[in-house]
């Protein structure tokens, strides 16, 4: 697998330094780049490309404004000098930014997470998917699911419990939603406002499930075969 990547960026010495980081990785194909936004807009609306590194603060039009304008939208990682630019690039499904200056350390991470998602997308086996990814954190964040204990669900977002996780992953997506991603043989259904992982669950007693953390959560009326067709 070659990801064709090209890198659009005001800075001559940013798209330098970003030049010399794609040589190192085999799994990248560097085919163009500009220091032009425009042009740069006008190649990828002509040409077929995988992963974009784009600055978001250019003259002429910015990064947001050029991923944002494009039909179809390859994977897109934002460089930026600008921590607050963060949010919207979130908004624009981006896999990660990187925050100027630079580090290779940093870069790896987010080209190991392009290849990753790029290969999640892409995959056509019947083998059972190992995990998903979620917008969180101001990026595609990859999500195992042998870790997730239980999904909460609220008014407009979800919290993925996480085993050994103090904090739970944060995202914009409805139960319904996440379900529709997760294996019916390893997660449940069993209230409006949880899923559980099958593997988690230790006990069902009446209309309660208690997880192996010792957690207990409802079980609605709707959901009541669960508790029919538990096998502990």
């Amino acid at each position: 697998m070659k990801l064709k990547c090209i890198v659009i960026d005001d800075e001559p010495l940013a798209l330098e330094l970003m030049r010399q980081y794609i040589s190192e990785f085999a799994e990248l194909e560097l085919i163009q780049i500009f220091d032009d936004g425009i042009e740069g807009k006008a190649f990828l609306e002509h040409n077929i490309v995988d992963l974009l590194f784009v600055d978001i603060n250019m003259p002429d039009i910015t990064g947001l404004e050029l991923v944002a304008s494009l039909v179809n939208k390859p994977l897109v990682v934002f460089t930026t000098a600008h921590r607050k630019f963060a949010v919207e690039g979130f908004e624009l499904d981006a896999i990660d930014y990187l925050l100027k200056p630079i580090d290779f350390e940093r870069f790896s991470k987010a080209v190991r997470k392009a290849l990753d998602y790029y290969k999640y997308l892409n995959t056509t086996t019947s083998q059972p998917a190992e995990y998903i990814y979620v917008r969180a954190e101001y990026r595609m964040l990859r999500v195992d699911l042998s870790t997730i204990e239980y999904i909460e669900g609220l008014e407009d977002y979800i919290k993925i419990h996480i085993s050994g996780q103090l904090h739970p992953v944060l995202t914009l997506m409805s139960l319904k939603g996440i379900l529709e991603l997760l294996p019916s043989h390893q997660f449940s259904r069993i209230h409006r406002s949880f899923i559980v992982a099958n593997m988690q669950v230790k006990s069902v007693i009446r209309k309660n499930v208690q997880l192996r953390s010792g957690i207990e959560l409802p079980v609605s009326n709707s959901y009541r075969h669960f508790v029919q067709n538990w096998q502990g």
